[in-house]
């Protein structure tokens, strides 16, 4: 069964291996996943994501984002799938055909996860993107959009914000999973630093949320450990609840 803490990904955000494995080794036994995302991947490659595979029982979460042709996306999600990854991120994007490409060469080996819309866009930046104008009114319509392509794709889920995962589960079953960023605990001020559309702990979560990535709460706290603890036992808080 899954427990609190598996609901837990932390980012590992920072620039070189050695703060990576440092984080890795103060949070393994108290999070789910680890993301490895774009900055750290550059600089460390797969080796790294072996690394904390064979360090502990926290899985990675392997967050680059692809946005290219079909082809392209094929070719580079054949290589993820060998790395044994839990999930990987390709944006939705404009084309399904990219979608279809990814979950194709991942081969169930790794879950094909679609970005709908970053938490850190506002109304204002889809309206300046040429989007129409309804989407820029309520994004929601245009994450839904997203997810439903997602879907038909076959991807295993989709990335949204906590204030979009019950509507999502709703249209598309409780197996179609939702990770969700920008999530900050009610302790924490809930401040919304780059973050646009945010959600505490346990308001994704009774939403329907499978994976909350939560950085800043546990990076910046005295004790990192004690953080990851107070998080988890207000996502156990839920669970018990039934959400």
């Amino acid at each position: 069964m899954k427990s609190a803490k598996d609901y837990i990904i932390f980012p590992l955000d920072v620039p070189s291996e050695d703060s990576a494995k440092k984080w890795v080794k103060q949070l393994s036994r108290h999070v789910g996943l680890f993301k490895v995302g774009l900055e750290l991947f550059v600089r460390t490659g797969p080796d790294l994501v072996r690394w904390i595979l064979e360090s502990g029982d926290a899985g990675v979460f392997l967050d680059l984002k692809f946005h290219d042709i079909p082809a392209t996306v094929s070719r580079a999600m054949s290589g993820i799938a060998e790395l044994g990854a839990t999930f990987t991120t390709v944006h939705c994007g404009e084309t399904p055909a990219m979608l279809k490409a990814a979950v194709e060469a991942g081969e169930k080996k790794v879950g094909v996860l679609g970005v709908t819309v970053l938490t850190s866009v506002s109304g204002a930046d889809i309206r300046q993107a040429g989007f129409c104008p309804e989407y820029g009114e309520d994004i929601s319509r245009l994450v839904m959009k997203r997810a439903a392509v997602a879907h038909v794709a076959g991807c295993a889920g989709v990335v949204c914000s906590g204030q979009e995962a019950m509507v999502i589960k709703k249209a598309f079953g409780k197996d179609f999973i939702t990770v969700t960023p920008g999530i900050r605990p009610a302790w924490d001020g809930v401040s919304a630093d780059d973050q646009q559309r945010i959600t505490t702990p346990a308001q994704a979560v009774r939403n329907g949320a499978d994976y909350l990535v939560i950085g800043r709460p546990i990076r910046n706290a005295a004790d990192p450990q004690s953080a990851a603890a107070r998080i988890a036992d207000e996502i156990d808080s839920v669970i018990k609840d039934g959400k």
